[in-house]
């Protein structure tokens, strides 16, 4: 029979090593079977505790994820502005030399008909001169 202190002793679970009795009773088929059970409990809890951390894991993971895009989708954007407002100052520096280009056009096409002009007028007076200086000298 066993003492009054073994009976008020209460055991510590999961600090038990597996074979070793708390009733100080040598361990036998009884024994072995309440150390399985003990066992097979302690795997339930710590299958228990895989489970909720593991769900505490995936939403975790979840989280960083929408970070990870939410910081991902803000670079996407700030750096599509930046294209946007590179390719702005672009087609305004673009626009500009064509307009400076379009007036250069304009003007060389307005000194190129005025040379034209002069080069006609250069020719009708050569021939005009030409005739008249060669038509009185065979003339007399």
């Amino acid at each position: 029979m066993e003492s009054d202190d073994e009976i008020r002793r209460v055991p510590e679970l999961g600090l038990e090593l597996p074979g070793a009795s708390t009733s100080g009773r040598e361990a036998g088929p009884g024994a072995a079977g309440a150390d399985r059970a003990l066992a097979q409990s302690s795997t339930a809890q710590a299958s228990a505790r895989r489970r909720v951390r593991s769900h505490a894991d995936k939403e975790h993971k979840r989280l960083k994820r929408l970070l990870r895009n939410r910081v991902s989708a803000q670079q996407a954007r700030e750096r599509k502005k930046a294209y946007l407002t590179d390719l702005e100052v672009k087609v305004r520096d673009l626009e500009k030399k064509n307009s400076e280009m379009e007036e250069r056009l304009s003007t060389l096409q307005n000194e190129n008909q005025m040379l034209r002009q002069i080069l006609k007028n250069t020719a009708v007076n050569r021939r005009g001169s030409g005739s008249t200086a060669s038509g009185e000298g065979h003339g007399q």
